[in-house]
Parts: C-alpha cells; structure tokens; sequence
C-alpha cells in the first residue's frame, strides 16, 4: 500500500509544485528597475535604449512562434513584448498570468504598406479580422526587447 502511495502521491504533489512555479526566461528579471507602464507610454521617448522593468497582466501571446506578448496597461492600452523568433518562446497558456520583463524600450517606425502589412498578421495569429481603411497613417509603435522575462504564478 505504501509503495503505491510513494509512485502515485508523491510526484503527483511534486508535478503540482512545477505548475505553481514561475517560468523564468532569459537572464533573470531586474526588479529594482521597476517602471509603471502608464508612465512608459505617456512618455515613451524619454525610456528609448534604457534599460527598464515592466509588469501587467499578459493579454494574448503570440499563437504561432511564443515570440511576442501584450500585457494590459492601466490606460485600458496594451503594451508589447518582442523577442527574435526563437530567443524566448512565450506560452500562449501565459495569457491571464502577470508578467515582468526586464529590457530596453525601442521604437519602431512603419510606412503605410508594412504598417498594415503588420496589423493583418497580428490579427490573423489572434484569429481576428483586420480591415486596411480603419489605418490611414504609418503606424508608430513601442515594444520592449527583453533580455529577461518572468510569468508569475497565480
């Protein structure tokens, strides 16, 4: 009896510590350089190729490669996340978790053509439809480029 308990029990209690755990990305998140993401997107210009840490709550990932995440901001705004494909690989089961990103702030510059050549992609990896009349002017976004990422447990 006891040894059924031992191979059953036991790493059953043991997989249900790993899935409590945080997962850890990158070189480990700096969370003395903690900086409110409403503060980054009011004033966006003033974080570029600083390094800082950002945390919200992960509102859709990357479906296709786990190479992007947006986080939710006060603002009711999204914020996002981007790594090289295949330097971190987000998990699409991360949506509704928190998250800390430790990175620095790039700004990114589109033409018409590629900004809604950009928009049809995201929305077609979120399963969404994406009209090119709603967007009539070059597209100026912010993402962090992180160097560490952590998705808290719950």
């Amino acid at each position: 009896m006891i040894n059924k308990w031992i191979f059953f029990v036991l790493p059953a209690l043991f997989c249900g510590q790993l899935l409590a755990a945080s997962l850890q990305f990158g070189s480990g998140v700096d969370k003395t350089l903690l900086t409110d993401l409403t503060k980054v997107q009011a004033t966006p210009e003033q974080f570029v190729g600083k390094t800082i840490t950002v945390q919200g709550k992960i509102v859709s990932v990357c479906q296709k490669k786990g190479c992007w995440m947006q986080l939710a901001v006060n603002s009711g705004h999204t914020f996002k996340i981007k790594v090289r494909d295949g330097d971190m690989v987000f998990p699409v089961s991360a949506r509704g978790k928190n998250a800390l990103a430790t990175g620095q702030l790039v700004k990114i510059e589109q033409d018409l053509a590629s900004s809604h050549e950009q928009l049809a992609a995201e929305a077609k990896a979120q399963g969404k439809s994406f009209d090119p009349a709603t967007v009539t002017k070059p597209q100026v976004s912010w993402q962090l480029v992180p160097t560490a990422v952590e998705i808290l447990a719950e």
